[in-house]
C-alpha cells in the first residue's frame, strides 16, 4: 500500500474496534482502537504504515492521531463505560515527550474518563534509554491512564518489564506458539510469575480456536481477543454478545480441569500408599542405599532417579539412576549436594512435616535430562525425605499427569 495514497486521501482512513472480554464477566470490558484504510469493500490495516521507518514521524503521528480522534467520538457517543485500548509505538510517543497524545486525550475525556484508557505500547519496538519512557509513562498514570505491554513473546525482556510496571501484560500467542512447546511454556510461566508479582493482569490475544481459549483460561488470563471471539468492526457490538457461549465453555474447562485436578489428587494418595507399602515391607535394610535400590526394583516402570535428603536440603543418599541400558546405578557424587535452593524445596519440606505424607510437584523441566517430569517426595522420617523423579513415559500413559 502506497503511504502517498494513505496521506492525500485520509478521508478513506477510519477507526476499526476489536472487543476485549473478560473472564470474571462473561462480556466485551473494552476495544482496541485500530487503523483501517477502505478501498472500495476492502478495509486495508494500517499496522504495516505505521511500523514502517521510511515514513517520516509527523505523517504516521498525523494518521495515528486521525485515527484516536474519530474513534474518540464515535466512542463518547456510546454510553457504555467500557476501556479504550490504544496502540502508541513508544518511539513516536516520545517525540513531541507525549503531550499530543495527552491533549487529545483531554479533549475529548473528562478528567474521571481517563481511567477509561489502556495504553498499549510494544515491548520490543522500543531500544533507547528506557527512562525517558519511563517517567513519561509515570506521568500519564497520574491522570489514570492504564499502560499495557504488547507483543510480548520470546523477545521479552522481564527487567524492562518490571521497570515500567504496567497494568496489563498483553500475549502474544501466535508469536509464543512458534517457539515450540517446551520454550512455550517456560516463556508464559515466567510472564504470568511476573505479571502477580507486579500485580498485572493477563491478556491474552490471537485467539483463534477454542482450544487457545482454554489455554489462555487455564494460565490465569483475565482478558481474551482474537477472531474465535471477535473480528475488528467498524462498528461496537452488544456487550453481552458472547456471554452465554463464555459461561458455557468455561464451565467446560472448569469441569475438565477439575477432573484433571482429582486425577492428580487420587494419584497422590495412591503414591503414599504404595511408598508406604514399600517401605514397610523393607524395613529391614540397614542403609538408604540398598532401601532405594529395593525400591528402584518395585517402581522401575514409574521412576527413573531416586534420592533421601535431609530437612536442610542435604543429600543423605547417592542417586539411584535408571541408565539408558536399562540398569540401575549408584551416583555416590551426588552424596551431600545441596538442593535448598530449588524453587519450594523448604516449602514442600515444611508441608511434608506437618501433613506427614507425601507430595507430587507440578510439571517441570529435569535440569540433567531436559524432559518434563514430576518428583514425588515422601517423609521417611522427622528429618530425612525420599524423593523419587517421575519419567515423562510413565506421565504419557497417565494424561492427567501431563
Amino acid at each position: 500500500m502506497d503511504a502517498m495514497e494513505i496521506l492525500t486521501e485520509v478521508e478513506r482512513i477510519q477507526p476499526f474496534y476489536q472487543p476485549i472480554f473478560s473472564a470474571d464477566e462473561h462480556r466485551v470490558i473494552g476495544y482496541e482502537i485500530l487503523g483501517r484504510f477502505s478501498r472500495g469493500k476492502e478495509h486495508i490495516s494500517l499496522g504495516p504504515f505505521f511500523q514502517d521507518p521510511s515514513i517520516p514521524e509527523e505523517y504516521r503521528i498525523d494518521v495515528d492521531n486521525y485515527v484516536l480522534e474519530s474513534a474518540l467520538r464515535k466512542i463518547l457517543a456510546n454510553e457504555e463505560n467500557f476501556l479504550i485500548f490504544i496502540n502508541r509505538d513508544p518511539n513516536l510517543l516520545l517525540f513531541d515527550h507525549g503531550e499530543n497524545f495527552l491533549d487529545i486525550l483531554k479533549k475529548y475525556l473528562q478528567p474521571d474518563q481517563m481511567q477509561r484508557v489502556v495504553l498499549e505500547i510494544s515491548d520490543t519496538d522500543y531500544s533507547h534509554n528506557l527512562e525517558p519512557l519511563q517517567h513519561l509513562l509515570t506521568y500519564y498514570k497520574t491522570y489514570g491512564i492504564k499502560i499495557a505491554l504488547d507483543h510480548l513473546g520470546e523477545e521479552s525482556h522481564l527487567n524492562r518489564i518490571a521497570q515500567i510496571s504496567p497494568h496489563i501484560l498483553k500475549v502474544n500467542l501466535d508469536k509464543l506458539r512458534k517457539t515450540g512447546v517446551d520454550s512455550y511454556q517456560v516463556i508464559l510461566f515466567s510472564l504470568s510469575m511476573l505479571a502477580r508479582k507486579i500485580g498485572a493482569n493477563l491478556l491474552f490475544e490471537h485467539i483463534e480456536q477454542e482450544h487457545q481459549l482454554m489455554f489462555a483460561w487455564k494460565n490465569c488470563a483475565r482478558y481474551y481477543q482474537g477472531f474465535y471471539l471477535a473480528h475488528p468492526s467498524a462498528n461496537l457490538i452488544d456487550k453481552n454478545l458472547l456471554m452465554e457461549k463464555f459461561r458455557s465453555e468455561c464451565e467446560s474447562f472448569i469441569g475438565y480441569e477439575k477432573k484433571k485436578l482429582n486425577a492428580i489428587y487420587q494419584k497422590t494418595l495412591d503414591f503414599n500408599q504404595e511408598i508406604q507399602s514399600l517401605i514397610t515391607k523393607h524395613k529391614k535394610l540397614d542403609n538408604y542405599e540398598k532401601l532405594l535400590m529395593a525400591l528402584a526394583q518395585s517402581l522401575e516402570s514409574m521412576c527413573f532417579r531416586f534420592y533421601v535428603c535431609d530437612e536442610k536440603g542435604f543429600q543423605k543418599s547417592p542417586n539411584i539412576l535408571l541408565h539408558k541400558s536399562g540398569s540401575w546405578i549408584i551416583q555416590k557424587e551426588y552424596l551431600n549436594k545441596n538442593w535448598s535452593w530449588r524453587p519450594y524445596f523448604l516449602e514442600n519440606i515444611i508441608k511434608m512435616t506437618y501433613e506427614k505424607r507425601g507430595i507430587l510437584s507440578d510439571l517441570y523441566s529435569d535440569i540433567e535430562t531436559g524432559e518434563m517430569i514430576r518428583t514425588f517426595s515422601y517423609p521417611l522420617t522427622n528429618d530425612d525425605f525420599l524423593f523419587m523423579d517421575l519419567s515423562y513415559a510413565y506421565l504419557y500413559e497417565n494424561e492427567a499427569l501431563l
